[in-house]
């Protein structure tokens, strides 16, 4: 009897302890499906975005990364940066991948904004909406575009030309013939010279395009229409500081420096240094600080599926593109301070370093 009661205590003294063990085992479960861990928590909730920039190489671009970056981060969200490095196919791998990573917004500078065209498709595809920054991507069903009124940037290059020539040989020297926006540049420098074209008044002695902007491309095209026209070309108008300062590199070759009134865009401290040195005319300041910060909200904004109000429309070809248009504004050397300077793009010592 003793034997047998035993085993029967054994037994259900064995029991409790696999029912207990049973039941943690049931709490620790239920515990896990509705308190995941923070990290994964948080991993799923932080907005991630992807950033793919054209070419870091150019001090425009790292100026935007860096902005953009910091205002993104405030926010709470990821950035994960690419560069194309100024190659199309490199910008489609390159904003592939960032789609293969889980983002939740593209942002894209684009080299060509034809090129990377398809990428829209596939970022919609997968849920993942896209911001055109800067320069628009074309015929493309893309979400946001926000940038400066780029019409109005070419108008302030050949107005500034203007103040300082308004009759002779004009030489037109445009950007990368696959940015959409050097093709605006040239619309809005157009409206303005077209009048005194037709007037006889200025004569176009030269109009070609600076492969991906760069500025050994714009010093062989203007050694190339000096000799032309016998180093007799009164003002460049050129769209921006790469292509200008390959052009000044030509004209001082010639002692021209300085002589020739120049245009450019972007407000590269290079271009400011000859702005005060007097090698270049002036150039348009693009306020990147309101750009890149406005960009980083708009994204996250995007990526929360908030309401966004938007001031314009621009038509890319295939769709009325939904844009957030910025004020370019003329630099000189007279406002240099008042504008570059006193916004903090760069430092004054910098920029009159080589002044005595």
């Amino acid at each position: 009897m003793k034997k047998s009661f035993i085993k029967l205590l054994s037994i259900a003294l064995l029991s409790i302890i696999i029912f207990s063990s049973l039941a943690g085992c049931s709490n620790e479960s239920a515990s896990q499906s509705t308190n995941p861990s923070t990290s994964e928590d948080k991993a799923k909730d932080k907005i991630k975005i992807g950033l793919s920039i054209d070419d870091l190489r150019l001090e425009r671009w790292q100026h935007d990364r860096d902005i953009f970056k910091k205002r993104a981060e405030e926010l709470g969200a990821e950035v994960l940066v690419q560069s194309a490095n100024g190659d199309d196919q490199t910008q489609l791998s390159q904003s592939e991948n960032l789609i293969s990573q889980g983002i939740d917004v593209l942002v894209v500078i684009p080299h060509n904004g034809a090129a990377i065209a398809p990428v829209v498709e596939q970022a919609h595809k997968a849920g993942i909406k896209v911001l055109a920054y800067d320069r628009l991507i074309t015929n493309a069903d893309v979400d946001y575009y926000i940038s400066f009124d780029n019409v109005r940037v070419g108008e302030l290059q050949a107005e500034g030309i203007l103040k300082k020539v308004n009759k002779g040989n004009f030489f037109l020297l445009g950007g990368s013939p696959t940015d959409n926006n050097a093709k605006l540049f040239r619309k809005g420098q157009m409206n303005v010279l077209q009048p005194l074209i037709d007037k006889g008044d200025i004569k176009i002695v030269g109009d070609q395009w600076a492969k991906d902007w760069l500025p050994e491309e714009a010093l062989k095209i203007m050694e190339n229409a000096l000799t032309a026209n016998d180093n007799n070309i009164d003002a460049v108008v050129a769209s921006n500081d790469s292509t200008a300062g390959g052009a000044i590199q030509a004209l001082a070759a010639q002692n021209l420096d300085g002589k020739v009134a120049i245009s450019g865009q972007d407000a590269d401290l290079a271009a400011c240094q000859r702005i005060v040195e007097g090698t270049q005319t002036m150039t348009v300041y693009k306020p990147i600080q309101k750009l890149a910060t406005k960009a980083a909200e708009l994204a996250v904004a995007m990526a929360k599926g908030e309401e966004i109000e938007t001031s314009a429309t621009v038509n890319n070809g295939k769709i009325d593109v939904k844009s957030i248009l910025l004020t370019p504004i003329a630099v000189t050397k007279e406002n240099i301070d008042e504008t570059v300077i006193k916004d903090g793009f760069h430092k004054k010592e910098d920029v009159y370093k080589n002044v005595k």
